[in-house]
């Protein structure tokens, strides 16, 4: 039979036939075997072939079909392994916030950066504007105008008001979305205000710390009124790409790429080597200093804590 994984909790993986049929579904012992260096060979979003069992609920994972695309990061803790965050998405939807907490544009560049490796195109989405200061919604205008101007679709919102919510459900109609970003930026609030039946666990911020506190401990699909489905994911609070090599880390920065196409030296890293466009763009203004800086830190991810 055939079917689409709408649920990873670790161990179970739950399944949807495309008869509507669900199915609890463990990963077939020999499939562990092919030399996927991932701690989830199976995400939310594959496709799949399962064998039923004789109780008619559980099943098999026999094999994945081809994925058009995926979104990885490395594992916790296991620096030489991957974790598949989800597959076969048309758009990824990162969720970040100035304040309460602050999502760091190295974060967010790191985002991007392996969003663009895998072809998946990504969505900000500024949330939590009822909650900023004049100096802070500055700052998040400047951010948007900063990723406007590389090429990305940025939204603002709010839960709590409801600014932006409408916009932000054309830009999901008919997709099949990755929702993720830090904990405690609000996907779980935004969630449940787009798919009223998920009922997804919210959990008040950490004053002490001003930081999110993990309320989403598995990843699940849910379906779309309009149209479309979300995958929600656990909050990240560190994103570390995974073997992405040296020459290719200012490919996955559109407009570093763009502008290293007149560097002197075809293998230029753009660190300090004479008649670099790209350091020259960036003397001048035309390449940002936050965006050059996330550049420098993937160039290195040797030190583990770069990316914290």
């Amino acid at each position: 039979m055939r079917g689409l994984i709408i649920r990873n909790t670790g161990s179970w993986y739950t399944v949807r036939t495309d008869d509507d049929q669900l199915f609890d579904c463990k990963v077939k012992g020999a499939f562990r075997l092919k030399g996927i260096r991932s701690t989830n060979p199976v995400a939310v979003g594959d496709v799949v072939n399962i064998t039923p069992g004789a109780d008619g609920q559980t099943a098999l994972i026999e094999n994945i079909e081809d994925r058009r695309n995926y979104i990885i990061r490395k594992a916790s803790n296991l620096s030489k392994q991957s974790h598949i965050i989800a597959a076969n998405v048309d758009m990824a939807a990162l969720v970040v916030t100035i304040a309460h907490p602050e999502t760091s544009t190295t974060f967010i560049d790191r985002f991007l950066a392996s969003a663009e490796a895998y072809r998946v195109p990504v969505l900000i989405i500024f949330n939590k504007t009822d909650l900023y200061s004049v100096e802070e919604k500055q700052q998040m205008d400047a951010l948007v105008a900063l990723y406007r101007a590389v090429g990305y679709v940025c939204l603002t919102c709010s839960a709590v008001d409801g600014n932006g919510i409408v916009e932000l459900r054309e830009e999901l109609r008919d997709k099949t979305t990755l929702l993720s970003g830090n904990s405690g930026v609000g996907k779980s609030t935004l969630l449940n205000l787009l798919v009223p039946e998920a009922d997804a666990k919210t959990a008040e911020i950490s004053m002490a710390h001003d930081a999110g506190m993990h309320t989403t401990t598995f990843s699940q699909m849910y379906f779309l009124p309009q149209g479309g489905a979300l995958i929600d994911t656990p909050g990240i609070k560190g994103f570390g790409t995974f073997d992405m090599e040296r020459e290719e880390v200012s490919h996955y920065f559109r407009e570093i790429f763009k502008v290293s196409a007149d560097c002197r030296f075809g293998n230029c890293t753009h660190t300090h080597e004479p008649g670099c466009a790209v350091l020259q763009a960036l003397a001048e203004g035309r390449i940002a200093e936050s965006r050059y800086t996330s550049y420098l830190s993937m160039l290195d991810d040797k030190d583990e804590d770069k990316y914290r």
